[in-house]
């Protein structure tokens, strides 16, 4: 599976580029494979600092859990069936702006985007997830 990541990564990434670029968004972005491992990552323009910490962790954490890190933040939370997960695994990273990428229904890696406020992260990130399906359905 990871050959399709491989494949399209870049392809992605030029869409989180364009997309946050519309937006007037300097952001980092990422990919990792269903392993936890990276594919990609990228910083453009003038994104946080921060972004290159927290970016990662969200691909990551999306990848392996094979959900989107605001819902899994939600299961966290104080007394949620998942809570203390993020202290078992240092790389869990419960900040929205990670979702998970499915091809013909498995999770084969997450994606990570940082940068922007509120939502916009989150709106990136579902640009690059129709692209991922667009690009995939062929």
């Amino acid at each position: 599976m990871n050959s399709i990541l491989n494949d399209i990564s870049d392809k992605l990434c030029e869409a989180a580029r364009i997309k946050s670029s519309e937006m007037n968004i300097d952001i980092s972005f990422a990919i990792y494979d269903e392993n936890g491992l990276p594919v990609i990552f990228r910083r453009f323009g003038n994104a946080p600092a921060i972004s290159c910490k927290l970016v990662p962790g969200k691909a990551y954490t999306s990848a392996m859990m094979f959900m989107p890190t605001e819902e899994l933040a939600n299961l966290c939370c104080n007394g949620g069936p998942l809570m203390g997960l993020e202290n078992k695994d240092p790389k869990i990273t419960l900040i929205s702006g990670g979702f998970p990428l499915f091809y013909n229904g498995t999770c084969i890696g997450g994606i990570g985007v940082g940068g922007g406020r509120g939502n916009e992260d989150s709106i990136i990130c579902q640009y690059v997830l129709s692209v991922f399906q667009e690009l995939t359905s062929k």
